[in-house]
């Protein structure tokens, strides 16, 4: 019986919707999660250059080494050293290889596949089977020498879903190896300038302490002279070891903080027994007064869960596809025959070609179940996403906001601190003119060391948030891309 192509041309599109119809169904899906936009974050609209005015503020770009804007070369020596040694950076760098190995991996399994596949078998063959005699009832050896190949055609598209999800897998592990990277630096500046801040309070801590002493001097002497009571001598003598447990705590708080320092740069605890910070480190960087409108794009965290969002979408695309045929083209060439002497014979030859269809109709809900799991993980990714920009944005403006009131507390401190030095200024002229005693200067410089502590401590503090902002607004990971 003879068949027109014209009718297979006519009946093809007919046999390829029934196989479709023939399909497993993926059922009725959950509407997705939905990730937060930028209105909804409170971010402001960017503004494009044709809409900006001359005169506005350019964006505040933090560099990729932003620690050097504090002009420190131990500090810059330790991050550098920090980055290259830290352990768990290379734990991450080792994520990102073993992430970008997938994607090599996925994007080899879309493309043809060879391989050739050799075997000698000696074995008795059954005289009630297939085989006449002589073979049957007989030990022969059988040898096989076979090329195989095989190309699965994606017309579903799962090896490009499979390749997309491997592909957001490895950018979410390159952005998590920068943002551990920023992590890091900014976790050994804040720790640089905190012990900076202990070291400037031990030194107002020693002063104190000899201040005491002094004080304790003069007490004896007027005690001695019938001016001052034992009450008054014994409050002086208890100061001493209060000034000296301080300075005992100051001592452990520096201790602990080199110890801190030397592991997250990868060094043995004595490593940093002698670093002494610069005094008086100050950035000279232009920070926002609002929240920025491409802050999302600086943060590497944030990149990360977008990325982990490209994977999740893949992953539920891959498991979708799995609904529909999946078609593979076979072709093998070789030899075979039973006996090796006949192996390289030209009867030994055989080969074929030929497609191969997988077709999904029943699997007891397994397909769907698969579905549902990437479904949610999907959702999950999204959600996560959505946490990480709400955090995001709640870190700059804490930041911001704790600026804005340590300068504000810096004025009224400046203003303190000028008033007890002017006191102590004419406390001592008074003293050097005979109309005041020195007790009264002492005195007088306990409300300056006070003041000379806060103003430390509200320095330190404006460093350290500076540093939180910096790393806020992604740590230069922006600029690093860029």
């Amino acid at each position: 019986m003879n068949v027109c192509p014209c009718s297979l041309a006519r009946w093809l599109p007919l046999a390829t919707a029934a196989l479709l119809s023939a399909c497993a169904s993926p059922g009725e899906q959950q509407p997705p999660a939905r990730a937060l936009n930028a209105a909804q974050l409170g971010l402001p609209a960017p503004v494009t250059a044709a809409a900006a005015p001359i005169s506005a503020p350019t964006t505040t770009t933090i560099p990729a080494q932003w620690w050097q804007a504090l002009g420190d070369p131990a500090l810059d020596a330790l991050i550098t050293r920090a980055l290259v040694e830290q352990p768990s950076l290379k734990v991450a760098a080792a994520r990102l290889a073993r992430a970008r190995a997938g994607i090599s991996a996925r994007d080899a399994a879309a493309g043809p596949q060879a391989g050739v596949e050799a075997d000698a078998t000696r074995q008795r063959y059954t005289e009630h089977g297939l085989l006449p005699p002589p073979i049957a009832g007989s030990y022969r050896t059988q040898g096989n020498v076979q090329l195989d190949g095989s190309w699965e055609l994606d017309f579903f598209g799962r090896h490009r879903a499979e390749l997309a999800a491997a592909t957001g897998q490895a950018h979410a592990a390159q952005a998590e190896l920068d943002a551990a990277r920023g992590l890091l630096a900014s976790s050994l500046a804040r720790g640089w300038v905190q012990l900076g801040r202990l070291q400037e309070q031990r030194e107002l801590a020693q002063r104190a302490l000899q201040q005491r002493e002094e004080v304790l001097t003069l007490t004896r002497q007027r005690t001695q002279a019938g001016l001052d009571s034992q009450v008054e001598q014994r409050q002086a003598e208890g100061a001493l070891p209060d000034s000296h447990q301080q300075i005992e705590q100051i001592d452990e708080q520096i201790a602990l903080t080199r110890h801190a320092l030397a592991a997250m740069s990868a060094q043995p605890p004595q490593a940093l027994d002698s670093a002494t910070p610069l005094r008086g480190a100050a950035f000279k960087l232009a920070w926002p007064q609002d929240l920025p409108a491409d802050l999302l794009a600086r943060r590497a965290d944030v990149a990360a869960a977008k990325a982990r969002v490209q994977a999740a979408t893949g992953d539920v695309a891959a498991a979708r596809s799995l609904f529909f045929p999946n078609v593979n083209l076979r072709a093998f060439a070789g030899l075979s025959a039973i006996g090796l002497d006949k192996l390289l014979r030209p009867g030994s030859a055989q080969f074929g070609a030929g497609p191969a269809l997988h077709l999904p109709l029943f699997d007891a809900g397994g397909l769907r179940a698969n579905l549902a799991v990437h479904a949610a993980d999907l959702d999950a990714a999204v959600e996560s996403y959505n946490a990480t920009v709400l955090d995001a944005v709640r870190d700059v403006a804490d930041q911001l906001g704790t600026l804005d009131a340590i300068a504000r507390q810096q004025a009224q401190q400046a203003l303190a601190q000028a008033a007890a030095e002017a006191a102590y200024s004419l406390a001592l002229q008074r003293h050097r003119a005979g109309l005041g005693s020195y007790l009264q200067v002492l005195n007088a410089e306990t409300a300056v060391l006070a003041q000379r502590r806060s103003a430390s401590d509200l320095r330190a503090r404006a460093l350290d948030t500076q540093i939180a902002l910096i790393k806020a607004l992604g740590g230069g990971y922006a600029a690093a891309q860029g």
